[in-house]
């Protein structure tokens, strides 16, 4: 026998007993509730802790929400009622009830439901009869109750498994439906946890888009009075250059300005739903924006200039409306409705009549629009220049440049692990050294700085090119042109828990906000949290996050325990830090969340107000001691 076919011999006697392996036996049907158990990316997509907007525990509140909303817009009940309590999740309704009779179906048997017939729910949310199973499966505990013409009826539910389905009884409550949840741990770990900010901003959505509708959060009311106008007021990062332009027409709304920052904010709707991803309307709506306004000027501006710092929000209502997953956060339709216009005819005829009459009549924002593109268009023509050549000087630096570390996956990679990709901004070699030591190469990458980065606050985007680190962190993270082509899911500054280390977090968090702020938005930009403390004895090691972690761990260990403080990452040995990059690791995401102005709060603390905001640290300085009482 060859040495060759030796060789061989175990592949074939590996794949001789899979085939043996694969029976009829193999073969295995699951139950709905076990399906979404097994594959909830499915249904939910991520799953998460919590610790991001788009995370599985708001997607299941979502889909509650959803039927409550649909129900709003069939013109049944105009407040909606959401408690949360620790872990669990109350939405209460006022309008029509599920019907009594049903109530068991809608909530546990996937592909049931009234949204199949478009009489009933016109341009609903969802069309699917899957969300409200899928929040029933993954939940520990899940009760539906609903109300109707004074009779109730309740079925209580644990992780997806029927516990008690009571009888239809009297009661005095008005028409509507309740559920209650509390997510899985078993699923989402045993960390997670709501964060009020994201379920607030949800619920503003949900106002913006249903003018005349109450949402309640914990006692908070959430409502509008303008639409997609106090939307846009609300998350506006700066003052408008022009007053913001609100279009509105039949399933459609549209409201739009310029401002001083950089790239395009888009806020996007379909029937209701936040659809982050964008889609078919979406384009559309930039498409015709850009048409729209070099037929108005008669010029034939970039479609780059155009859009160049727009933030806009885009609503629309489509006839049963094709999602490109079940998640719904963007939109595949083509057509309006079946069998009518286009999506993007639809949209442009809209944007065409509305946005010419609109301008005609106010010269003044007309004006203000033709200013902006232009300056847009003249600042990229003079960054064109200044591109060219850092891109040679960073194509020479970056053979013996050791600034990152890189990782084999990132985000966009077909490869189950790719959405874990992460790049850590470390000060110094030192703590790069320990954290590369011990990172996992598949998916996180570490990027070194020097000292203390520039202040660009007030700086135009050619500094990016002029400065050779942050050009080479841009180039990093391959969002020169977009965050289309973003390598990490998560970009996580980790700097010492210092005064330096503070500052330093805030340059970085400043040059962000300056020149990425989408990266913030669409909640890509993370702090690391490492220990300030290690309490250990000789049985048992505690690391501590906070002076009442410290409190704590002292108490457990006893007298016997010894302290170290850690100034800085350098500090914190390969072994060590193995243990605050993994699974334990702690992660607070930067949000825009209850910030109305950026460029107001950069100005005072970034820019050159230095006796204004000397006064304003002097007043609020703790000392050490202070912080321990």
């Amino acid at each position: 026998m060859r040495l060759s076919e030796r060789a061989a011999l175990p592949l074939c006697l590996a794949n001789a007993i899979m085939a043996q392996a694969y029976t009829e036996a193999s073969i295995k049907t699951l139950s709905s509730t076990e399906h979404i158990r097994l594959r909830p990316g499915m249904y939910i997509g991520r799953l998460g802790n919590g610790a991001h907007a788009e995370d599985g525990i708001y997607v299941l509140l979502k889909e509650s929400i959803d039927n409550s909303i649909d129900e709003f817009t069939m013109g049944y009940g105009r407040k909606i009622e959401i408690e949360l309590q620790d872990r669990m999740v109350r939405v209460r309704d006022y309008g029509r009830g599920i019907p009594l009779g049903k109530v068991l179906e809608c909530v546990s048997i996937i592909n049931t439901g009234a949204k199949y017939d478009s009489e009933t729910f016109k341009k609903a949310v969802g069309l699917n009869g899957v969300g409200q199973k899928a929040v029933n499966a993954l939940s520990f505990s899940y009760r539906a109750q609903a109300f109707r013409d004074g009779q109730t009826k309740l079925v209580e539910f644990a992780q997806g498994k029927l516990r008690k389905d009571h009888k239809i009884a009297k009661t005095t409550e008005r028409n509507g439906t309740l559920i209650e949840f509390t997510p899985d741990e078993a699923l989402f770990g045993k960390d997670f946890k709501f964060r009020p900010e994201f379920i607030e901003d949800m619920l503003w959505n949900y106002a913006f888009l249903n003018r005349g509708l109450t949402l309640t959060f914990n006692g908070k009311a959430f409502r509008s009075e303008n639409g997609l106008k106090d939307l846009l007021q609300k998350n506006l990062s700066g003052e408008p250059l022009y007053p913001i332009i609100h279009l509105e027409g039949e399933d459609m709304e549209v409201a739009f300005t310029h401002g001083a920052h950089y790239g395009e904010e888009y806020y996007s709707f379909v029937n209701g739903q936040h659809t982050t991803m964008g889609g078919t309307h979406l384009a559309a709506f930039r498409e015709a924006l850009v048409e729209t306004v070099r037929n108005f000027f008669k010029r034939d501006y970039d479609a780059a200039d155009v859009r160049q710092s727009i933030d806009a929000a885009v609503s629309v209502r489509v006839m049963e409306p094709v999602f490109e997953s079940q998640t719904k956060t963007k939109l595949g339709s083509t057509d309006i409705a079946p069998g009518g216009p286009s999506i993007r005819d639809f949209i442009g005829k809209f944007v065409q009549q509305s946005l010419d009459g609109y301008l005609h009549k106010n010269r003044e924002t007309a004006d203000a629009l033709r200013n902006k593109i232009e300056e847009s268009e003249r600042e990229r023509k003079e960054l064109a220049g200044i591109r060219s050549l850092a891109r040679e000087r960073a194509k020479k630096a970056s053979l013996h440049n050791r600034k990152l570390r890189d990782c084999r996956l990132h985000l966009g990679d077909r490869n189950e692990r790719a959405e874990e990709s992460t790049l850590f901004i470390v000060e110094g070699d030192s703590a790069a050294g320990s954290l590369t030591a011990t990172r996992d190469v598949q998916t996180q990458a570490v990027f070194a700085l020097k000292g203390k980065p520039l202040n660009t606050f007030g700086l135009s985007k050619k500094v990016i090119y002029e400065n050779e680190e942050f050009h080479l962190l841009q180039s990093a993270l391959n969002v020169e042109d977009s965050m289309d082509g973003l390598r990490y899911n998560r970009v996580v500054i980790a700097t010492d828990a210092d005064v330096d280390g503070m500052h330093i977090r805030l340059l970085l968090i400043s040059f962000f906000l300056q020149f990425f702020p989408d990266l913030i938005r669409n909640g890509h930009l993370f702090i690391l949290e490492t220990p300030l403390f290690r309490v250990r004895n000789k049985k048992e090691t505690i690391y501590c996050y906070s002076e009442e972690e410290k409190q704590a761990a002292m108490k457990k260990l006893g007298a016997s325990h010894e302290i170290t403080r850690f100034k800085g990452l350098g500090e914190i040995s390969a072994g060590e830090f193995k243990d605050f990059i993994g699974e334990a690791m702690r992660l607070e995401p930067v949000t825009l969340a209850h910030l109305n102005d950026s460029n107001e709060l950069l100005g005072f603390f970034m820019g050159k107000n230095t006796p204004e905001r000397q006064d304003f640290i002097i007043d609020n300085l703790k000392v050490e001691k202070d912080l321990v009482a």
